[in-house]
């Protein structure tokens, strides 16, 4: 099965005519049949009802076409990334990120395309997911990499889904059993991170569905100023599990379980411009995404949504 055989068949779909397609894609009209009836050898199957009035695909033919458009529109954004590679050799490329992807998942990013790519200087700013959406709609920025936002003007890439858990210190009755009701959490003092923030939002929300009022004693605008807290036993908080790796490691928090099954979920996006086409820089960037987030990659054609 050859390129040029796939091409042909999707431009005779779209023209519904041998000769127009061949006109098309600049062929003659027998060279452009050949190459359907050699498609349609291997396949086993025919691929068109020839009429009078033209060519009208058969059912074989339209089950045929998703896979014929998918591999099409694989291989020229293989070609895309080839030639974007090729030219981004030097530049410079602003991110935005939400401040907790800044500090615990996009240093590991930075690292991977600065190896690749040397001569590509990054310039970083932070902020909560809605001003890195801004900084998106106002050019300030080429790539944000933040909560999964929708608007009209930006395309979304989802990336993964952050895991948003209970977090307590290594001597609470909470750690010691490993688990906990939410109706439990509700009777402990509670430390709250940013009440402006995607985490809190979530929370918030987790706590209404169940009926309940947490009782927050403290509220900071610092994932590691509220980790250092908890450590002093001055209470628990809700954190995202990619901020808690090393301490969890040291011994010095705890994860704990909440009975009920609830599950705080916050799905995570790279957003750029709405545009026909990305700059070099930001095409290898968004491909090197793809690379380290490749489920993610797979599940962008279906879409991603957030959960508890």
């Amino acid at each position: 099965m050859e390129l040029a055989q796939l091409e042909a068949f999707r431009m005779v779909v779209q023209c519904r005519s041998f000769s127009k397609a061949a006109e098309a894609l600049n062929l003659t009209q027998p060279s452009m049949s050949a190459r359907i009836i050699t498609l349609e050898r291997e396949l086993g199957e025919p691929l068109f009802h020839r009429t009078g009035r033209g060519v009208r695909v058969t059912d074989a033919g339209r089950a045929f076409l998703p896979y014929v458009e998918r591999s099409l529109a694989t291989l020229r954004s293989g070609k895309e990334a080839m030639e974007a590679s090729r030219s981004a050799s030097l530049g410079k490329l602003y991110i935005g990120a939400a401040r907790a992807v800044c500090a615990y998942v996009l240093p590991n990013i930075v690292e991977t395309f600065r190896e690749r790519y040397p001569g590509i200087d990054v310039a970083i700013k932070t902020g909560r997911s809605s001003h890195v959406l801004e900084m998106v709609l106002s050019e300030e920025v080429q790539v944000g990499v933040c909560r999964t936002l929708v608007h009209p003007d930006v395309e979304s890439r989802h990336l993964y889904d952050e895991q948003v858990v209970l977090v307590t210190h290594p001597q609470h009755r909470f750690a010691r059993v490993g688990e906990a009701s939410i109706y439990d959490v509700a009777t402990e003092p509670l430390i709250l991170y940013d009440k402006e923030s995607s985490y809190f939002v979530l929370i918030n929300r987790v706590c209404r569905e169940a009926g309940i009022v947490p009782k927050v004693q403290m509220d900071l605008d610092s994932i590691e100023a509220t980790k250092r807290m908890i450590e002093q036993g001055l209470g628990l908080s809700f954190l995202p599990l990619n901020s808690l790796h090393r301490e969890l490691e040291m011994g010095t928090l705890a994860h704990v379980r909440l009975k009920e099954g609830h599950r705080v979920i916050l799905p995570t996006s790279a957003v750029v411009r709405r545009a026909n086409s990305q700059g070099a820089i930001v095409t290898v960037f968004l491909g090197l995404l793809d690379e380290l987030f490749p489920r993610a990659a797979e599940q962008n054609k279906g879409g991603s949504q957030l959960s508890t």
